[in-house]
């Protein structure tokens, strides 16, 4: 199946360049990967988890290895606050007295993994040069492997949105049901490594059934909707498949309803309130944790669902009294996304998870080079391939003014930055080949 429509952006010529040495090249930037980020890893080695999200990710993971199955830590209660995955993941390293550092390296792994497969999607998509330049990003830019070592579900999230996009790629080009249903089935994984994933199910099934329409136009002279919807619904069911037994444990064993986490409550209370809305230093568009503690009807040992719904009706009912200040904070939320506003505000929280002030500092310097990078490179690819590859961008938008600007919402847009930076360096080594 193929569409002269969306072939545009980049020529033919471009799509076959070729490099004598590019396999090797990304092999070798590979393994470059691999070592930075098990040199990281080694860093913290012994270093034990704090008291935030890793600490919930490392006990949760210890804990399925006796059998119990998401509980509260500290009180015998349901528990939700984050989706499975990456505690799953972590599960069969998690035995003994030391298990964190192995935990650790699960997330390196992810991120070493992206790093080859970032390479891989950049040289379908744009050819030889592309896929070294990309490789050779994702190895070395530390807003990818900041996360890597850390027991948290960033890097986790990273590999699914880049897996996601790779299964598009084959969904789209083949015409054979299984592809549509991996596609469905990782999309489904995303969503369990990644509550705001889910975004991503309707976003690639319709950009799914765009494509297919597309090329069924282009090859036959009319559209065959029923041949697309064929094609597409079996990915939402898959996806539907692999997340269904989350949701029915969770409305099982909840008082209130719960589908995928009840963290979403805390976020928006924390994200919500006179500090995050404060115009006053750099941390107006952010997080806060002590908005949470100050909710008069917190205790540890509350039931989960309730205390969830209570902080979503105190999210909502602080926004309605302060709607004046709505557009400001919205846009200090997308500004701290960009790394333009807050900045030592946002050092401080990655700092506070465990993350390198100085590595911080590095990665942020980074961002700024990919996104210039990536800005030029945006109307390299073919239009399909564009499309794929800016719908984690849009998600990440979404999610930022939904709820708050930070490197971690951000962390999900990352692949894409890449490979859009290697089409735009490409493009700039062709300009000036080419002079």
């Amino acid at each position: 199946m193929t569409d002269s429509s969306v072939n545009d952006g980049i020529p033919n010529s471009v799509l076959n360049d070729r490099l004598p040495n590019a396999e090797r090249a990304m092999r070798t930037l590979v393994l470059v990967g691999a070592a930075i980020r098990i040199a990281s890893w080694l860093t913290k080695w012994s270093e034990p988890v704090g008291i935030y999200d890793s600490w919930y990710y490392s006990e949760q993971a210890h804990q399925l290895t006796h059998g119990t199955l998401f509980r509260e830590l500290l009180v015998d209660l349901p528990s939700a606050e984050h989706g499975p995955l990456t505690s799953i993941l972590m599960a069969p390293v998690s035995w003994g007295d030391d298990f964190v550092r192995w935990q650790r390296l699960i997330t390196v792994a992810c991120g070493i993994t992206s790093v080859w497969l970032l390479g891989r999607i950049a040289r379908r998509l744009g050819g030889d040069r592309v896929g070294v330049i990309a490789t050779a990003i994702a190895a070395f830019s530390p807003i990818l492997w900041i996360s890597d070592g850390l027991v948290m579900s960033e890097s986790v999230g990273m590999l699914a949105v880049t897996t996601v996009m790779w299964f598009a790629l084959d969904a789209a080009e083949s015409s054979a049901r299984r592809s549509t249903v991996v596609l469905g089935l990782v999309l489904g994984l995303a969503t369990l490594a990644r509550s705001e994933l889910v975004l991503l199910i309707p976003a690639v099934v319709l950009w799914l059934a765009v494509s297919r329409w597309r090329g069924d136009r282009y090859v036959n002279g009319k559209v065959n909707r029923r041949a697309v919807a064929r094609g597409v619904l079996p990915a939402l069911a898959a996806a539907v498949l692999v997340v269904a037994p989350w949701v029915g444990f969770n409305l099982a064993r909840f008082e209130r309803p719960v589908f995928l986490t009840t963290n979403e409550a805390g976020v928006l209370l924390g994200a919500n309130c006179d500090d995050s809305y404060s115009p006053i230093g750099d941390g107006a568009g952010g997080w806060e944790l002590l908005c949470v503690l100050d909710d008069p009807q917190y205790h540890y040992g509350e039931e989960p669902s309730v205390r969830a719904a209570r902080q979503r009706s105190l999210a909502a009912e602080y926004v309605r009294h302060h709607l004046a200040k709505v557009p400001r904070v919205l846009a200090a939320r997308v500004l701290r996304t960009l790394d333009v506003y807050g900045l030592h505000d946002l050092v401080k929280g990655d700092a506070r998870e465990g993350r390198t002030r100085w590595v911080v500092w590095a990665a942020i310097g980074t961002f700024w080079l990919t996104a210039s990078a990536a800005l030029l490179g945006v109307r390299r690819p073919r239009r399909r391939d564009r499309w794929l590859v800016l719908l984690p961008i849009a998600l990440v938008l979404t999610t930022t003014v939904i709820f708050y600007g930070g490197h971690r919402i951000r962390s999900s847009a990352e692949p894409s930055l890449v490979l859009l930076a290697a089409f735009g360096l490409a493009h700039l080594r062709r300009k000036r080949a080419t002079a």
